[in-house]
């Protein structure tokens, strides 16, 4: 593409252009609503549809289903990029957002495994993969529309508005769950102490379709893209935009460069700072799930404007040096960021672990994969399993020592215990009586050498606006912050690297490859890498990794595109 020689970045946004930017943004944070409430409700998913599973890998396989919705999202994205490089924008995102919504709602409505069995949690992942599909197609979308409806210029501005809106989606899910939380829990003498768990959080997904209505009115009344219209009358639009986009070597290229390159790392980060850094807080750090959710919003409300900022600072500097710039920040404060989260929101676990470790020195031949999300209690029989999936279902952080023949034990402080050989009864379904009695046992005396340690079993209380409360969530405002810088730039930097005629489908894959199976799988396979190697930092190394390569890559093969003329060479 030729490099454009004026610049418009004095001229006022116009009203045309406000209208585009708010209804595109508008509409997409409504979607990443839809699909974030699931994330956000994940533990209580797990309760209500992964019943058949014990409680460690019921949530392994609620993250799974999560994860579900992501693994479809580039089939999405070739889908509707097809059509969109096609038929146009508009009518293309209009038909996201109905699918979208309407899956949202089927799920508030959906029985649980109590009501109807298996089926359950079957169609719930048959929603989430309707949703990741419909996604697959969003983004790409409105990203392409606003990008074209922009002045050279101020691509990175516009855009970045966009960027907003999956951080304002989680954002909103956490203020309606919290409201529905809070609102039940104060009138639990009319709904019911468990109201919420019950049923309740059935209501932000029910709601959605409020939402939904008015995303179709905002979208029924948009334009289509300037640039596809000028194509479309010039008979230049594409006939084969997969064969265009993934068959033709020049384009390929740059496919697998922004995959590589931009977006793999990109979305890590974003998984990171944003949804893995709530389960760490409610999950790992046992804080109170609606203070958990209160301090990330907070962290939001802070980290959101620096999105326009980061956007709007790459159509001077570039984008490639604010998105490497926030990798490589990502790679090497991770660990003691988290570690700070622990030390504050949590400071009696931290205290423990620093003063009795807890090791478990077990036989490897005797230890299976802790983190399968399909696994049971009774699928762990030998002393290594049973030792080390009490201590994962209790969250709680070991060290492991491997040696051939020992005969499994877990040590806390100066206490050592003997893990018990389990036999099961029943096909493999239950553990015999003896069994189970010893492994209850073995968990009580852990479960009491742990509180003498001075293990917690809950973090306690953070007091509202304390210091405590503060540091908190300037440490999650710090991750929400790399965020945005390699997220506020990179959808300006996409529509620049591919042509007119093929950039919906082009963009949309390399993106939702990224976002969907290298981000999107990123709390599950963290959590399976947490329960497998007994660290509670462990699954830090997975972002850290990937946004390594990604910063390679990019540094190494990535061209600036800021000064790219869009509509050259289509």
């Amino acid at each position: 593409m030729a490099t454009a020689s004026a610049v418009s970045t004095n001229t006022p946004m116009s009203a045309e252009e406000k209208k585009v930017i708010f209804a595109s943004s508008l509409g997409t944070v409504f979607e990443w609503y839809d699909f974030y409430l699931y994330g956000s409700l994940a533990p209580i998913i797990a309760k209500q549809f992964f019943t058949a599973l014990d409680p460690q890998a019921a949530f392994i396989a609620s993250l799974m289903a999560f994860a579900a919705g992501f693994i479809v999202r580039p089939f999405g994205a070739l889908v509707f990029g097809r059509l969109g490089d096609m038929i146009g924008r508009k009518y293309t995102f209009l038909v996201t957002i109905l699918i979208m919504g309407l899956s949202t709602f089927i799920v508030g409505c959906l029985p649980n495994y109590a009501t109807i069995g298996a089926a359950a949690p079957v169609i719930l992942i048959g929603l989430r993969m309707l949703q990741g599909l419909a996604l697959g197609g969003e983004y790409g979308g409105a990203a392409t529309y606003v990008a074209e409806h922009a002045p050279h210029g101020k691509r990175g501005a516009y855009t970045s508005w966009i960027q907003t809106t999956a951080t304002l989606g989680l954002f909103l899910s956490l203020m309606v769950i919290l409201g529905t939380r809070e609102y039940l829990g104060a009138n639990a003498a009319t709904w019911g102490k468990d109201a919420f768990e019950a049923w309740g959080w059935r209501v932000p997904f029910l709601v959605s379709v409020l939402l939904l209505g008015i995303s179709v009115w905002i979208r029924l009344s948009m334009n289509e893209s300037p640039a596809f219209k000028k194509m479309k009358a010039e008979g230049k639009t594409s006939k084969a935009p997969l064969s265009e986009s993934f068959g033709q070597w020049k384009n390929l290229k740059i496919v697998i460069l922004a995959l590589i390159g931009l977006t793999a790392g990109q979305a890590v980060v974003w998984y990171s700072g944003q949804f893995y850094a709530l389960f760490f807080l409610a999950n790992v750090l046992k804080v109170d799930a609606s203070t958990a959710n209160i301090l990330v919003a907070v962290s939001l409300i802070v980290g959101t404007p620096f999105f326009v900022i980061f956007g709007t600072l790459s159509d001077k500097i570039g984008r490639k040096p604010i998105i490497m710039g926030g990798l490589l920040l990502a790679i090497v404060t991770y660990f003691p960021i988290f570690k700070s989260l622990t030390e504050t929101a949590n400071p009696k676990l931290a205290a423990a672990q620093a003063s009795a470790e807890i090791v478990v020195t077990v036989d490897p031949a005797q230890c299976s994969f802790q983190g399968s999300p399909i696994s049971r209690d009774v699928d762990f029989v030998s002393p290594c399993d049973i030792a080390k999936r009490s201590l994962a279902q209790a969250s709680a952080s070991y060290k492991t020592v491997e040696v051939a023949g020992a005969p499994g034990t877990v040590k806390i402080g100066e206490k050592e215990i003997a893990a018990p050989t389990a036999t099961t009864i029943a096909g493999g379904n239950k553990f015999s009586e003896d069994s189970a009695k010893a492994i209850a046992a073995f968990k009580k005396e852990v479960g009491e050498a742990m509180k003498a340690a001075g293990y917690p079993a809950k973090a306690d209380p953070i007091p509202f606006g304390s210091g405590q409360w503060w540091k908190i969530v300037v440490l999650l405002s710090i991750l929400v912050i790399y965020v945005t810088m390699v997220y506020g730039p990179i959808a300006a930097m996409l529509v620049e690297l591919f042509p007119t005629r093929i950039r919906y489908t082009s963009m949309s894959l390399p993106y939702h490859i990224g976002n969907g199976w290298f981000g999107g799988l990123m709390p599950t396979i963290a959590f399976a890498m947490v329960a497998q190697n007994g660290n509670i930092y462990h699954g830090l190394w997975y972002p850290i990794t990937i946004a390594a390569i990604t910063l390679v890559i990019g540094t190494l093969f990535v061209k600036e595109t800021k000064d790219v003329d869009i509509y050259a060479g289509d």
